[in-house]
């Protein structure tokens, strides 16, 4: 069924490298004025990807509109009193520009690489839904007492406010019924991914089953929701600039779409499904920008 109401084209940017400081600047700089709402960076351990809260900071003193965002912070890395605060001063030094996505990881060899445990996937739901509790009671409350089966603070005081109230966006990333039905009744904005079978992996459910998950867990709050997808194989064939060879970036094959083409498609995707938020590589910024252009607030 058509979505009768839906929210305001976004477009993200997701860069995870830049082999010098003028380099990442321009990134920034770039993806602002070509009317991207939003620079975003991944956490992930491999070689060349910059870590995320630095090159945050930096992009975020390095303009004025754009907002910075995490896509997304690995919850098993860090404690969510740790985050909180960096969150906070993140949001507080970008002048209230800041987005706060966070996962439960995707990589077991990323985390047996540094000896941190990678438990099973509705433990790891359990552990981003404590997380994102703790963090709404973190950015609003002057002392902060938690109890969880994760995670426990007592009589926790000297929190950092968030210039953005009552917190900064909260977006989580994610596929399965658990996780999306969590980040429903938790979240501000949804990821929504997709889930690559295997041997041991049934075959993942459809954008339809996902968005009714969704839906029945939110209640009255869904209307409120952001909904995010990525569309990293788009090259649009009559842009002035093609797809840059990037370091960094993933090798999808592409799906050729004129700037028209591309309009309906996302338009279709939005009235269809209700994606509103939409991301695309670093090295598709200058490809894709006459869609921004034409779609970005509309």
């Amino acid at each position: 069924m058509p979505f009768t109401t839906h929210h305001p084209f976004r477009f993200g940017v997701l860069a995870a490298y830049a082999p010098s400081r003028t380099a990442w600047v321009n990134q920034a700089t770039q993806a602002e004025s070509l009317g991207y709402s939003t620079l975003l960076i991944p956490e992930r351990t491999s070689m060349g990807i910059l870590a995320p809260i630095p090159a945050r900071s930096l992009a975020a003193s390095a303009t004025s509109t754009l907002r910075v965002g995490s896509y997304v912070f690995c919850n098993s890395y860090r404690h969510p009193v740790l985050l909180a605060r960096e969150a906070a001063t993140l949001d507080l030094l970008s002048d209230g520009r800041f987005e706060l996505g966070l996962g439960a990881g995707v990589s077991a060899t990323e985390s047996e690489e540094m000896g941190i445990p990678f438990a099973a996937a509705g433990t790891r739901v359990q552990q981003v839904e404590e997380s994102v509790q703790l963090l709404k009671k973190l950015f609003t409350e002057e002392t902060v007492n938690f109890t969880g089966k994760h995670y426990a603070v007592t009589n926790l005081k000297g929190n950092m406010p968030p210039v953005q109230k009552p917190h900064p966006p909260i977006l989580v990333a994610g596929s399965g019924e658990k996780m999306l039905k969590m980040a429903a009744r938790e979240a501000d904005y949804i990821a929504v991914g997709l889930r690559m079978a295997g041997p041991t992996t049934p075959a993942d459910a459809t954008l339809e089953q996902k968005i009714s998950w969704i839906k029945s867990a939110a209640g009255d709050r869904f209307p409120q929701l952001l909904l995010c997808q990525t569309i990293y194989d788009f090259e649009i064939t009559d842009s002035p600039t093609s797809p840059s060879a990037q370091q960094g970036g993933w090798n999808i094959p592409k799906r050729p779409l004129s700037i028209d083409q591309a309009v309906e498609y996302l338009t279709e995707l939005r009235d269809r499904y209700g994606f509103s938020y939409l991301q695309v590589q670093a090295s598709q910024m200058q490809n894709f920008a006459p869609v921004v252009a034409r779609l970005a607030g509309k």
